[in-house]
């Protein structure tokens, strides 16, 4: 094989393992990568759950721990991903290094959140872990998704 066409091959292959997300809008990604993120967190939320972790935490001020109901982690996933959703839109549209940006920003307000768990009154410790990982859980799925969708935005 000539040196042209290993470059063209590599070229090539370098842009069909970019991928299906690549090409797509950045909010697309960005929600694709927050229902993979609900998902996955939800899992492993009802792992927890079947090896026995109380599943009831108190938010600031609350006198008593409530329930969190299935689907809990994974509504609060959807939720607060948004935020993350329209941080990625902002960045691809003003950033010099978006995917570098949104990736530091993220990890940065990832480990902020772990203070709500590590403070939450009336929640047994086993809950707090699960409520702490779930965070990196879904961090670890979402941030890479939507970064490396962002190192593709040309200028």
């Amino acid at each position: 094989m000539s040196v042209t066409t290993s470059q063209t091959q590599t070229r090539t292959d370098s842009r069909h393992t970019a991928g299906f997300l690549s090409t797509r809008p950045v909010w697309l990604v960005g929600v694709l990568a927050t229902l993979a993120g609900a998902v996955v967190t939800e899992a492993f939320a009802l792992v927890a759950r079947a090896a026995g972790v109380p599943m009831e935490a108190a938010g600031p001020g609350a006198e008593e721990a409530a329930a969190i109901p299935v689907g809990g982690f994974g509504g609060g996933v959807v939720f607060w991903s948004v935020a993350g959703i329209v941080l990625a839109v902002v960045l691809a549209r003003w950033a010099k290094q978006p995917a570098r940006t949104f990736t530091v920003t993220t990890v940065v307000l990832t480990a902020l959140s772990l203070a709500g768990p590590a403070v939450a009154p009336h929640t047994a410790t086993s809950t707090q872990i699960v409520l702490a990982l779930s965070h990196g859980v879904a961090a670890a799925v979402i941030v890479p998704l939507v970064a490396r969708r962002l190192s593709h935005v040309r200028r």
